[in-house]
């Protein structure tokens, strides 16, 4: 796995309005990761990280399977790179290990056929329970914070896609460690293409 950090200065125009819409980022880091503009890229996460003043520059965190292509960035004004930090998550992730993380996602439940947000922090910190239960990991203890509904529109559509998010920080212990390898890279929950989902651990 690949971890990679982006600085977007809010100075620059392009990226004001990457940080503004998760659509339109994403499809900036698509680039990244296509091997041309007629392949879809393949699965990558990302993550933007908030606070600081409003005038602080964005940065955002990207993981995925494969290096990117970090050049095609280049000529794109705004954009501080450094990329492609190797992750190895077969020694990250020990079962048995406890580890800090750092999760933005959508919580949700389904019921006749809909998604529905889930909004109390007891409903949602069950939501992150049962993640954990089915991707190999118990939380030990977290915190919910920076709820946020995020409203993207996609070029010609008539709806709008609506995500509510929360962030989540605390520490886990890794139970199944070949799941939890499989959640770094797969991500958690829904929305993964509008930066949620993306699994950050550090040794606890």
């Amino acid at each position: 796995m690949y971890l990679s950090q982006l600085r977007l200065d809010t100075a620059s125009a392009a990226a004001r309005r990457d940080l503004a819409d998760p659509y339109q980022l994403h499809r900036t880091l698509a680039r990244v990761y296509a091997p041309d503009d007629a392949t879809p890229p393949p699965r990558f996460l990302w993550r933007l990280e908030r606070g600081g003043p409003v005038g602080e520059r964005g940065v955002v965190l990207v993981q995925a399977a494969v290096p990117g292509r970090w050049d095609v960035l280049a000529a794109r004004s705004g954009y501080e790179v450094q990329g492609d930090k190797p992750v190895d998550t077969g020694q990250l992730v020990q079962p048995g290990r406890r580890y800090r993380f750092r999760l933005r996602a959508n919580p949700v439940v389904t019921r006749q056929g809909q998604r529905l947000g889930l909004h109390s922090q007891d409903e949602q910190l069950d939501w992150l329970a049962r993640q954990g239960s089915r991707l190999g990991f118990e939380v030990e203890g977290a915190d919910v914070s920076g709820a946020e509904r995020i409203v993207m529109w996609k070029p010609g559509g008539s709806r709008p896609n609506v995500k509510d998010t929360v962030l989540f920080d605390g520490v886990l212990v890794a139970r199944d460690a070949a799941a939890l390898r499989a959640a770094l890279v797969d991500g958690v929950g829904h929305g993964k293409a509008f930066g949620l989902g993306m699994l950050s651990l550090a040794r606890a």
